[in-house]
């Protein structure tokens, strides 16, 4: 867009531009469980506009609940329309501090939608001069996801900015564009309604005129009153537009229809608002009540964004700092003041996950890193979490650098002949694809797989569900619903997860590794709300172990020359920290008795002797007893077993009238985080938790889910960091730092580099370490088993 000398207005159609992040955006949400994407969607949209359009001034458009005039007119005006759901009805009412806190005032009218209050505001000032813009006349632009903004673009006076897809992709509508897309004038857009109407606003229109015919029409004689004009007339030059006499009918026949649905698609210019032009909107902007509210929000990146728009200094430490920035980079690339700071604010409050230096100056509202260590000192005692920074992550940083420095050596050329491999697999399934479905087609594509699947070959399940834009989803757990319905399904799973191996490991890794061809991941301390650690850039805990496919990646991780490969991994772990949490005997004696966990669980939901637990009782108890550390419900029992309601109802109750320990620890659980607003792990580490609070129904039984898990991860979490710690003094106190290093930590396992004459010996001492962490009173008898195994790489490993 040519830059005019002329100010520029921007009004946003709130509504439109929220409702389409919303549906553009995934399921963003706050750790209380707040649904925060479309506000997300919206921020982004500000500081895009912002930095391209460079406005002067800024006005929002809001809908008001109640029947509007097209109501009254017409009452089944958008009756159509699905109810808003309750995620973004809150964050439509939450939308307006952020309007607020960009310094942007909002309008808006009974009886009037949001567009209309934008189609009088264009009418106000289009072509008036104003004594705060120095005698200029103001160049509007409508920001909008609704097409029907285009009505009122006037040549680039009166511009309409809109969503083509998603957030980022974007396009400027002048006059120009508005005909090259349409083939008429922007005033012509109601009449275009007022033949085909309009079904997401349920405008009727003419019967049987659709998008092409409409169009034609337009073309030929304007608008309806002319295209009415012209086929009452008695000659038949209609007939040399290409209209049919059965087009010429349906229009005759509907000629009320067709000009009261152009009423309805009219926007209004006259709606009884008192505008006032603002003065620069930059006046009104408050940047300190903006990064708090995206702090509160939990937007991590936007701060930096507001700061590079707005030119602000990036942080308000007097030294130089580069504390973690965005949601990719590291506590080890800071000093260690910085990264300690960092440390402490997440252990005070683990829902700041890699703090950035922002989060920890907000947090603590210090001017200098010296004052925000003395508030976050404070804080842990106050918290009584001292212990967690003292005893477990603090001591646990220079253990972790070292491990991410040390890398893991990898097997360049297993990985090529994998790529080989699995590349030749997946061009096979693709023809294999394109022949069960008839037709070539871009298998990666979720839009056009779903039209094969579900249009073409009929394969949709009456539960599939559908995706923001309407479509029925294609995501895996859709999928396995109708695996048996066609041979099609089994393919495209079996494609994506090739697909997937290839681009996340095996052709992303070979360029990641060092001179040495070692594997540098960076392990975050800091990296989860849980406690447990996380891993980024690759993910070394994500790499896959439950197919064949997946495990053969891990063969290609392997030991040098003289050493081998030892893993060490907790047993059950978190199934071992329920029985002692929940007390409950019957587990505990499962447990005490050295008995298989899921058999033995088995046995006494069925009353049956543990030598008649068949495969199928086995799979239930296993099922339940990984369920109930994640607060699984009998919805999700259902799914997972594949039973209907009633036997998974069934069951549920009888696994919880047996091991009632169990069931009275959920319940205390649930009521106990509501009053305190956070969970305790063994050790003491807090998570806090506010979605209890929550009017969303939804995002309570969220919070209830995570509760119920939390101290039972984050205590294993607590164990697993507290054996590093312990094992790293026992390698120093040995001197044997370069003989034994630790690689990897894979939330319950640990792998290590040992020289082989030293592996049998090393693992007797650190599977006792591992072992005894936990001291034995708090135990309450349940054996804590930590397995070791070795082998020459990660994926062909024998136990020792």
């Amino acid at each position: 867009m040519p830059e005019s000398k002329n100010k520029k207005l921007i009004l946003f159609d709130a509504h439109a531009i929220i409702h389409r992040a919303y549906h553009a955006l995934p399921d963003f949400s706050t750790a209380k469980g707040e649904p925060t994407g479309a506000l997300y969607g919206l921020s982004a949209m500000l500081i895009k506009i912002i930095s391209e359009l460079k406005p002067d001034y800024l006005v929002a458009a809001f809908d008001l609940k109640g029947p509007t005039h097209r109501h009254e007119a017409y009452d089944q005006y958008k009756a159509g329309r699905a109810k808003l759901e309750d995620n973004l009805v809150l964050q439509l009412e939450s939308a307006k501090k952020i309007f607020t806190a960009f310094g942007i005032p909002i309008y808006s009218c009974p009886g009037f939608e949001a567009d209309d209050v934008i189609g009088t505001v264009v009418s106000e000032v289009q072509g008036r001069t104003f004594k705060d813009s120095k005698g200029s006349t103001l160049d509007i632009i409508i920001a909008s996801g609704d097409m029907d903004a285009l009505q009122l673009v006037n040549d680039k006076k009166v511009q309409v900015y809109t969503l083509k897809k998603g957030i980022n992709d974007t396009i400027l509508y002048d006059e120009k564009k508005v005909i090259e897309r349409y083939g008429f004038a922007p005033e012509l857009i109601v009449d275009y309604k007022g033949l085909r109407g309009d079904p997401s606003d349920n405008i009727p229109g003419v019967k049987g005129i659709g998008e092409k015919t409409a169009t034609n029409l337009i073309k030929a004689f304007g608008g309806v009153e002319d295209i009415y004009k012209a086929l009452k007339k008695k000659d038949d030059t209609y007939k040399k537009s290409g209209i049919t006499e059965r087009v010429r009918d349906l229009l005759l026949e509907s000629e009320e229809e067709a000009l009261f649905s152009k009423t309805l698609a009219i926007i209004r210019k006259d709606a009884p608002i008192n505008f006032v032009l603002p003065s620069n909107w930059k006046e009104n902007l408050d940047t300190n009540k903006l990064l708090d509210l995206f702090q509160e929000l939990e937007f991590r990146t936007m701060g930096d964004r507001v700061r590079q728009l707005f030119g602000l200094q990036k942080a308000p430490d007097k030294k130089e700092t580069k504390l973690a920035d965005s949601k990719n980079t590291s506590l080890f690339q800071n000093s260690k003041d910085e990264r300690e700071l960092a440390l402490m604010l997440w252990v005070v409050d683990s829902n700041f996950p890699l703090p950035t230096l922002e989060e920890v100056f907000r947090f603590t509202k210090a001017k200098d890193l010296d004052e925000a260590r003395k508030i976050l000192e404070k804080e842990l005692d106050k918290r009584k979490v001292r212990n967690i920074f003292e005893d477990i992550e603090k001591p646990l940083l220079p253990i972790v650098e070292k491990m991410n420095a040390t890398g893991i050596k990898v097997d360049k050329k297993e990985l090529k002949e994998l790529s080989e491999k699995y590349h030749k697999e997946l061009s096979r399934l693709e023809k294999v694809i394109w022949k069960e479905a008839g037709e070539e087609f871009n298998i990666n594509s979720p839009k056009i797989l779903s039209g094969i699947l579900f249009e073409k070959l009929g394969l949709a399940d009456k539960r599939q569900k559908k995706t923001a834009s309407g479509a029925l989803s294609t995501k895996e757990s859709e999928l396995e619903k109708i695996r048996d319905k066609h041979s099609i399904i089994s393919h495209v799973l079996e494609y994506r997860e090739l697909a997937k191996l290839l681009s996340t490991y095996i052709d992303a890794i070979p360029p990641l590794l060092d001179k040495n061809s070692r594997l540098h991941s960076t392990f975050e301390p800091a990296g989860s709300t849980t406690g447990r650690m996380a891993s980024n850039n690759p993910n070394l805990q994500n790499i896959p172990n439950k197919t064949a496919l997946g495990r053969a990646i891990r063969n290609a991780f392997i030991a040098e020359k003289g050493y081998k490969l030892v893993s060490l991994d907790y047993s059950q772990i978190e199934l071992r920290i329920a029985a002692i949490l929940s007390k409950d005997k019957k587990l505990i004696e499962i447990f005490k008795n050295g008995e298989d966990a899921h058999a033995g669980v088995a046995s006494r939901v069925f009353k049956v002797p543990q030598d008649k637990v068949d495969k199928a009782m086995r799979i239930k108890a296993k099922t339940i007893n990984f369920g109930i550390l994640y607060g699984m419900g009998v919805n999700a029992l259902k799914v997972n077993l594949g039973t209907d309601r009633k036997d998974a109802q069934e069951f549920y109750n009888k696994y919880f009238e047996t091991f009632t320990g169990i069931a009275d620890y959920i319940d205390k659980i649930k009521l106990e985080t509501k009053r305190k607003g956070y969970t305790e792990t063994m050790f003491g580490r807090r998570r806090y938790f506010s979605g209890f609070e929550s009017p969303l129904p939804y995002v309570r039984a969220q919070a209830e889910r995570m509760a119920i898990n939390a101290p039972m991860q984050g205590t294993q979490a607590d164990l697993i960091k507290i054996a590093m710690r312990k094992i790293d003094e026992q390698i120093k106190k040995e001197n044997k730092q370069d003989n034994i290093r630790l690689l990897l930590q894979v939330h319950d396992e640990l792998v290590f580099e040992i020289k082989n004459d030293l592996v049998e010996e090393s693992v007797k001492k650190f599977k006792k370490i591992m072992e005894t962490v936990l001291p034995e009173e708090k135990t309450l008898g349940v054996p804590i088993i930590a397995e070791s195994a070795a082998g020459n790489n990660w994926g062909e490993m024998e136990k020792i």
